[in-house]
């Protein structure tokens, strides 16, 4: 077998159909499109999903769901993930940034209970919840709440 020899398998590759080139060509006159109409006419279609006037299937059922938009400007932070960051005593919003702990476009993050922590960390403009709270706290760290962090 050699390069040049190579064809493809006998019925595989079909002639394209000549199109209103005459009655011989069995596609003649109208061309496959049948006669008058819509789709018999030069440009004459309709939109994807139109159901000749009745209503169309993606309009007759409910809508549900909701993206919110606000979904990648908040980030969680596992206790687990505080434990890790051995380097860091104070931690805020840049230094998990820094840590690759929560993604760049982040804008705000809340610290979760989730893991253990056994090391004393002051977390800094960082939102927290209760059960988190309690074991920072026990861990002998502390939480520090600015203004802007405490209202949004």
């Amino acid at each position: 077998m050699r390069l040049n020899t190579i064809k493809p398998a006998p019925g595989a590759k079909r002639d394209s159909k000549r199109i209103g080139r005459g009655r011989g060509s069995g596609s003649g006159k109208t061309a496959g499109r049948g006669h008058k109409g819509q789709k018999a006419r030069s440009g004459g279609y309709h939109k994807v999903g139109f159901e000749g006037g009745q209503m169309p299937l993606h309009r007759r059922l409910p809508k549900r769901g909701f993206n919110s938009a606000s979904r990648d400007s908040c980030a969680e932070v596992r206790l687990s993930e505080l434990e890790r960051m051995q380097a860091v005593e104070t931690i805020d919003l840049a230094s998990l940034k820094a840590a690759g702990v929560v993604p760049q476009r982040a804008r705000v993050a809340k610290v979760i209970v989730s893991g253990k922590l056994s090391r004393k960390v002051t977390l800094k403009g960082v939102k927290v919840t209760k059960g988190a709270r309690a074991a920072i706290e026990a861990a002998g760290g502390a939480i520090e709440q600015e203004a802007q962090a405490a209202a949004a």
